[in-house]
């Protein structure tokens, strides 16, 4: 399996709960999972009801089998800073500049450098050894921006080709993309049974496949049980009024009668989900790409619910050999 996974999704979809689900299945068994985040949102920290995340890699949760969570907030201004003093030597002296504002405008006025420092971050992690010679993680998952975003943050190479053609930045980039476009990723997107995420994920599928991104999985988030089977929702669009009041009646149900418009009502709106849930289903399947499923969780994203979701994606197949 690709040791940097990348999730992405429409807003809404549930993208930071699926990488943290992800991170917590990956690092099953005794492994060591790397989550990152790059929107400065915080979102991590909120899920796993933790202090706001630093710039360090930080242990936030243990997966079964003793494995192990590490999270890093990567902030542009701090890459930045790290990057100037491991090629200039700077010191002191980039501290200097981001007192004087120099390095808030850098990352703002050149968004591309920006982003170079941003996934640089994450590669580097993927490509971090210990004195063992091992890898220091199993796997990276980066909570990245929206699907329609995401290529061109991973797109770094093209992004700083205007901004600098040699030198150290350009290296740096062409050092990330090396990464990005290499078995050793896969960019996953979230969405949800609904026609706009569906169709925001079928269009970011084909900008990723344009660009050479390699695209792993579609999941399919907060899928909700089906309450009734084949025949019920069926049953459910025709007008069953007499028979329903009949049973409810013999079941020993008082006012039955009153109770048979709302139960027709909640039968006929789970009959249409259904249907449309079917119709982007096939869209899905017309996409070509394997899938993953998880449940909506009634209760919250909470962290019991965030294990129940890791434990469902091992169910699925990740992190298997």
């Amino acid at each position: 399996m690709s040791r940097l996974q990348v999730v992405s999704g429409k807003g809404g979809t549930g993208k930071t709960t699926v990488a943290a689900a992800l991170a917590l299945a990956l690092a099953t068994e005794g492994k060591r999972t790397l989550l990152v985040e790059v929107e400065g949102r915080q979102g991590i920290a909120q899920l796993f009801e933790t202090e706001a995340l630093p710039y360090e890699e930080r242990k936030i949760a243990v997966a079964p089998g003793g494995g192990e969570v590490y999270a890093l907030a990567i902030d542009a201004e701090r890459a930045l800073l790290d990057y100037l003093q491991m090629f200039y030597k700077l010191g002191g002296a980039g501290r200097a500049l981001k007192k004087l504002g120099a390095i808030d405008f850098a990352t703002t006025i050149a968004p591309g450098v920006r982003d170079v420092l941003l996934t640089g971050k994450a590669c580097e992690a993927v490509r971090r050894r210990g004195r063992d010679g091992r890898p220091v993680y199993d796997h990276v998952v980066m909570d990245a921006p929206p699907t329609g975003r995401v290529t061109r943050f991973l797109n770094v190479n093209d992004e700083v080709a205007g901004l600098a053609r040699i030198g150290p930045i350009h290296h740096q980039a062409q050092a990330v993309m090396k990464v990005l476009k290499s078995p050793e990723t896969a960019v996953h997107l979230v969405t949800l049974l609904e026609e706009m995420p569906v169709q925001e994920t079928a269009d970011g599928i084909a900008e990723l496949r344009a660009a050479g991104l390699p695209v792993g999985r579609v999941v399919v988030n907060m899928v909700r049980p089906r309450v009734l089977d084949e025949a019920a929702v069926r049953a459910a669009s025709g007008d069953r009024r007499e028979e329903i009041a009949r049973t409810l009646a013999s079941a020993g149900i008082a006012d039955s009668g009153a109770l048979v418009g709302p139960l027709l009502e909640e039968a006929a709106g789970h009959a249409r989900r259904v249907e449309l849930e079917r119709a982007q289903r096939a869209v899905l399947d017309g996409l070509g790409l394997p899938a993953y499923e998880l449940p909506y969780l009634g209760d919250g994203a909470d962290i019991a619910g965030l294990y129940r979701l890791a434990k469902e994606l091992r169910r699925q197949g990740v992190g298997a050999a």
